[in-house]
């Protein structure tokens, strides 16, 4: 295993939080136990608890809106809080485990311990008293694949994880087969007609087996492959599907594992950083490294976990908060997709890193819910197009978590906010995509029929506006011109006219009707454009600050005046409850904006504040509190923006590199204006190799200012810096 590419420890993970991971975007494997009683967590995208918003639906408001906004124009503050149908918070479904499979050994003292991930392969391995053990999950074969070589060991699955429900219905078989055996295991949600079921095939090479129900035990083998699934359904729960389908699969290790590198390798390699990090630091165990903060050798590692976690966790659908893994029935926030930040958090490395496999699973889940998408349009605001919900659980699109202090019915950005990496995508590859065009198309006929009202001035009013999850320091939640909904509806309308020429006119002049950010009596640009609403600085999310990031509406080069303003509100903004997401959101649109020490602060708070597990996933707060996969999926995006930055029509390079990170190698980066790009760089020079797909005259930005590039398709292009 390289150092760089993996991790590594001495002992075994004793917290299935600190538990090695595997993923295929569909199927997931947490690894973790004692020696002797070694434990897979099967998890799975589609693994969500009814809870009762399988049948939820969005409230029917669109008959009250007019009055809505007559009465906050009116300078009403607190009348959004009556735009509800007085139903309580629900949560969306619970993300939740599947089940373990537990392999219990001939007890042994644990000597020789090692266990370790290989992020090139997906392969988790533990060797200790001549045992060897192996986990990997198939992107070939949708199948999570164990081979283990013991001359005794006891398997049997096991749903009683942390948190489960006392009341589940489960269900037991284990029956012999000709070269094994196969373990099901079927669970019914209480007071539901959903279920969970799952299999493992046995196949063993030696040694004699025997059925010990609901288990088995196998007694002087060689070596054992387990193949196992788990899917969830309506009705009666059934293993034959399943169960047909493994007897399909190969039976050699070898040959599984072959079958699903040639398609994981490819895609972890596209992308590599090198620090020059000491070799003695990047041989250390995880849990050593993390220890040392300032080490080059833990932002590498990092940076390649993260890419790792990032493309294991998506394909049916994007990461959840917990990416693709749990080991516990009681997941935080659901274990949901939370669109107004975190979803394009973890996402954000998606196009520059090289990973169309991460921007397809973010396709997937919206296009599969746009007609949620629609109804919610129609049910809130009595409108065409689309609106998306801020919480999702990959089933249902339906807006129906909101709440008075968390009125997410209102947040009218979210359509925007999640088309944006879809958008980057085509930029990035020269294709538009038809199904991203067809939903830019109904978005813009959302805000056609929304934006309605007019200031006195006659610009368009976003009315009511919400900007996630903040409040104005002197008026409610449900306010007017949330700088997010500007920046989103004005580029919601440009991005939808490119895309549809024939409608450009029409959108493009809704667009221009829309009004300016304001800059407020401190000199930072305000979250709500709407005079008299006061600002609110202490608060995780970022959200008046989309322009700069993910945006280009905002820039120092373009808007410097706009800029400038928004630097002076990222200076302002607190970090309130010191969560993940808002440290590395602060420190993307400190990238933004030029300022490398802002960045590197941002860093330092979330490498000096023990958010990172001994598998490195990732905490939602300090002090490995709450496991979450934000940290772990947006570093890669950090370490990137502040290397290198880029739009249809220009380079940004080295804008705000730390102090830390004097010198190093970026390989395999994708720019927007289609070319691949190779960067090194040192405290002396820079440069940087350009290999463009497409011939394009691009401005390119540096410390010493800007100049053209005209670039041609097939031809490198080299750059060469003294000075950045």
């Amino acid at each position: 295993m390289n150092v760089i590419h993996g991790t590594w420890e001495p002992a075994p993970a004793t917290r299935w939080e600190d538990g090695f991971l595997s993923g295929n975007g569909r199927h997931g494997a947490l690894v973790f136990g004692d020696p002797n009683d070694e434990r897979v967590v099967v998890t799975h995208h589609t693994l969500v608890r009814p809870n009762g918003a399988e049948h939820a639906r969005p409230p029917q408001l669109a008959a009250e809106l007019p009055a809505l906004q007559d009465r906050l124009l009116a300078g009403e503050l607190d009348a959004a809080e009556g735009f509800t149908d007085g139903r309580d918070l629900q949560w969306v479904q619970p993300f939740h485990p599947g089940f373990q499979v537990r392999l219990r050994g001939a007890s042994g003292a644990g000597q020789d311990y090692r266990r370790s991930v290989d992020f090139t392969t997906g392969v988790v391995e533990t060797r200790h008293d001549g045992r060897h053990s192996r986990v990997f999950v198939s992107r070939a074969d949708d199948v999570i694949v164990q081979h283990v070589t013991a001359s005794e060991l006891d398997v049997r699955l096991d749903h009683d994880l942390p948190g489960a429900p006392k009341d589940l219905a489960v269900g037991h078989g284990a029956v012999l087969t000709p070269d094994g055996a196969l373990l099901t295991l079927r669970v019914r949600y209480p007071r539901s007609d959903r279920v969970c079921t799952g299999a493992t095939l046995v196949r063993v090479t030696g040694g004699t087996l025997t059925l010990t129900p609901p288990g088995l035990r196998i007694t002087g083998g060689d070596s054992v492959l387990l193949l196992t699934r788990v899917s969830r359904q309506v009705g009666e729960p059934d293993a034959t599907e399943l169960t047909r389908a493994l007897r399909e699969l190969p039976s050699d290790y070898a040959e599984l594992l072959e079958r699903h590198t040639a398609l994981h390798r490819p895609a972890y390699h596209r992308v590599t950083l090198d620090l020059a990090a000491d070799p003695a630091e990047r041989a250390l165990p995880g849990s050593e490294l993390l220890t040392r903060t300032d080490s080059p050798a833990l932002l590498e590692r990092l940076f390649a976990a993260g890419r790792y976690h990032l493309l294991s966790s998506s394909g049916l659908n994007p990461p959840r908060l917990t990416g693709l893994w749990t080991g516990d029935w009681d997941t935080a926030w659901s274990g949901a997709f939370t669109n107004d930040a975190n979803v394009n958090l973890q996402t954000a490395s998606a196009a520059s890193a090289a990973l169309p496999e991460v921007t397809e699973a973010l396709a997937s889940l919206v296009h599969r819910q746009l007609d949620d998408w629609r109804a919610n349009a129609r049910a809130v605001f009595g409108v065409r197009g689309v609106m998306a919900p801020a919480h999702t659980d990959g089933e249902s699109g339906l807006t129906y978590h909101f709440s008075r202090e968390y009125p997410l019915h209102l947040w009218t950005a979210g359509a925007d906010w999640l088309l944006k990496p879809l958008v980057d995508h085509d930029e990035t590859y020269g294709e538009r995509d038809p199904r991203t065009a067809r939903a830019l198309a109904e978005l813009a006929l959302f805000y056609e029929d929304f934006l309605t009202r007019t200031d006195a001035e006659g610009h368009l009013v976003v009315v009511p506006s919400y900007s996630p999850e903040n409040r104005p320091a002197n008026a409610s939640w449900g306010a007017i011109n949330a700088a997010m909904d500007l920046s989103a509806a004005r580029h919601a309308l440009l991005t939808a006219a490119a895309y549809h020429p024939d409608r450009a006119e029409a959108w493009r002049a809704l667009a221009d009707r829309l009004p300016p950010h304001r800059t407020n009596a401190e000199g930072a640009l305000a979250e709500w454009a709407w005079p008299g609403l006061d600002d609110s600085y202490d608060h995780r999310h970022l959200s008046h600050l989309y322009g700069v990031w993910p945006l280009d509406e905002i820039t120092p080069y373009d808007t410097p005046d706009l800029a400038k303003a928004a630097h002076r509100a990222l200076e302002l903004r607190g970090s309130e409850n010191d969560s993940a997401h808002g440290h590395l959101h602060h420190a993307l649109v400190a990238a933004r904006l030029r300022d490398g020490e802002r960045v590197a602060h941002a860093l330092g708070q979330v490498l000096g504040g023990d958010f990172f597990h001994d598998s490195l996933m990732s905490a939602h707060y300090p002090n490995r509190d709450v496991y979450n996969a934000d940290a772990a999926h947006t570093l890669p995006a950090v370490l990137i923006e502040m290397l290198v930055q880029s739009t249809p029509d220009r380079l940004v390079l080295l804008p705000a590199v730390p102090a830390a990170c004097p010198q190093g190698e970026l390989r395999g980066i994708r720019t927007r204006f289609g070319a691949e790009l190779d960067l090194t760089w040192s405290p002396t020079e820079a440069t940087a190799v350009l290999r463009p797909t497409r011939s394009h005259r691009v401005e390119l930005r540096t410390s010493s200012g800007a100049e053209p590039l005209d670039l041609v398709a097939g031809e490198d292009h080299v750059i060469r810096l003294e000075a950045w």
